[in-house]
């Protein structure tokens, strides 16, 4: 029968400082998070902390939509940037943050919002999309490019608590 026997070794200082390092760095070293890229804002506050959504801000609050889109959800939202609300004829925004315009703003708004978390890979197997305000948009896929209503999706899958963020390049108009 074999029996093992350990050799023994005197732990000398610099094995034992080197152990006793390795041991503090593993302990001080913070848990891993259970989800490090969980977002951490909602929709609206996710558009506004990128910069490039100050129009569409303004349009939400004007039409009354900031506390919907802050809500539980989830949403989906093509949102157009500034540069998007830029290409509509002079004088359009302005004339949609108007008091007296405010139900025909939601509507073009809600337009931008489909209800669920719709992720860039659900998306892109669809025909049409059920938008908040009741009409359908509808979705292309040309040579791996995704349309809806003929707006450019620009960027995908911007994760909010609440939602999702599509970028568009243009402003989609309910008929």
């Amino acid at each position: 029968m074999f029996q093992s026997q350990a050799i023994r070794r005197p732990l000398t200082r610099p094995m034992f400082l080197a152990a006793a390092v390795a041991a503090v760095a593993l302990f001080a070293m913070p848990a891993p998070a259970a989800d490090a890229a969980a977002p951490k804002k909602d929709i609206v506050d996710t558009a506004v902390a990128a910069g490039s959504f100050k129009t569409l801000a303004t349009a939400l609050t004007a039409a009354g939509l900031i506390e919907t889109l802050k809500g539980k959800g989830p949403f989906t939202v093509f949102a157009p940037t500034d540069a998007a609300f830029a290409k509509l004829p002079a004088g359009t925004v302005e004339d949609l943050l108007k008091p007296e315009n405010k139900a025909k703003l939601a509507s073009i708004l809600t337009y931008h919002v489909v209800a669920g978390n719709v992720k860039a890979a659900d998306v892109v197997k669809l025909k049409e999309a059920k938008t908040v305000n009741g009409q359908s948009v509808k979705i292309s896929v040309d040579g791996g490019k995704v349309k809806v209503d003929g707006a450019n999706v620009v960027t995908t899958d911007i994760a909010a608590t609440n939602g999702t963020i599509h970028v568009i390049d243009s402003v989609i108009l309910p008929k």
